[in-house]
């Protein structure tokens, strides 16, 4: 038994399936069932109750889980503590960060920190809310940059900026008249939607939702805010797109009243041992906000 295999059973348990658990270890399945099936006759407990669709940890597995959390815990926090000889904002950060935000806010980020933090190494890693959350909780990420709020006592978050949605649609829109758009309008739009699991579909839901919107185009989903931008140029349907992910390119884009608009904060674990640093990096974000946003 070592610290890796601690660190398969934590995200088998935050995962609760094989495939998912194997892609956030970045190993394939059969290596992860085989490395849990080791561990099960080392410790003579079955950990796991498998199911064709589920994977449950059993009443013996439970307290092994806590314990391994612990060990996991205590080993990143040598790590870091060894990582900090370096000093402040030194050596690699884990960083998430949503789809629908990366793109657009990186390009500008990612330099700002090489300038400001030449020892820090930024490692990357796209991916949808309920994923990065579950690997900021096994500790395979230190942060993550996500839209609030979260209900999560084990985190700690710092609000960066407000960002406005704007509604889009092709120029020929029955609305691209229209210099400022009333969500009210918006009851019985076809609107294009990101796909179940992005919490900009959620976002969007509760701007046009509460008061009817037909959110279906309901044949499409997309993966992508750039699929979308080019769905909507050709005119089969519109949207709301964040202020950072803006662009006119056959598009005619236009303020909502309010306006309504999405939380973006930095998430990180209240038990991270480098808690300055998240605080510095928060710092430094909200003091460089790129334009179209609001600062908190």
């Amino acid at each position: 038994m070592n610290l890796q295999d601690l660190r398969y059973l934590v995200a088998l348990a935050d995962c609760g399936h094989f495939g998912r658990a194997a892609d956030s270890c970045h190993i394939t399945q059969p290596t992860l069932s085989a490395q849990l099936k080791k561990l099960e006759a080392y410790l003579g407990v079955i950990l796991f109750e498998r199911t064709s669709r589920s994977l449950t940890v059993t009443s013996q597995g439970a307290p092994i889980l806590a314990k391994a959390r612990e060990v996991v815990a205590a080993a990143d926090a040598l790590l870091e503590l060894a990582r900090r000889e370096g000093g402040v904002m030194s050596g690699p950060l884990q960083l998430g960060v949503i789809p629908t935000l990366g793109p657009y806010l990186l390009p500008t980020l990612l330099p700002l920190i090489a300038e400001r933090f030449p020892k820090a190494r930024l490692v990357l890693q796209e991916d949808l809310t309920g994923n990065l959350l579950a690997a900021l909780k096994a500790h395979r990420l230190d942060g993550a940059l996500l839209a609030l709020p979260l209900a999560d006592d084990d985190l700690a978050c710092e609000a960066l900026f407000d960002e406005p949605f704007y509604f889009a649609c092709a120029k020929s829109h029955g609305l691209a008249k229209t210099k400022t758009i009333d969500p009210a309008e918006l009851a019985d739009e076809k609107l294009l939607l990101l796909a179940d699991g992005h919490c900009l579909r959620e976002q969007t839901l509760a701007v046009c939702g509460q008061i009817g919107a037909r959110s279906d185009a309901a044949d499409f989903r997309a993966t992508s805010l750039e699929t979308i931008r080019q769905m909507v140029a050709a005119g089969l349907g519109a949207t709301l797109l964040p202020a950072l992910a803006l662009s006119k390119d056959g598009l005619c884009i236009r303020p909502l009243k309010g306006p309504p608009y999405r939380r973006i904060g930095l998430v990180w674990r209240k038990s991270f041992p480098r808690q300055d640093d998240m605080q510095l990096l928060a710092k430094t974000i909200k003091a460089h906000l790129p334009e179209g946003v609001r600062g908190v």
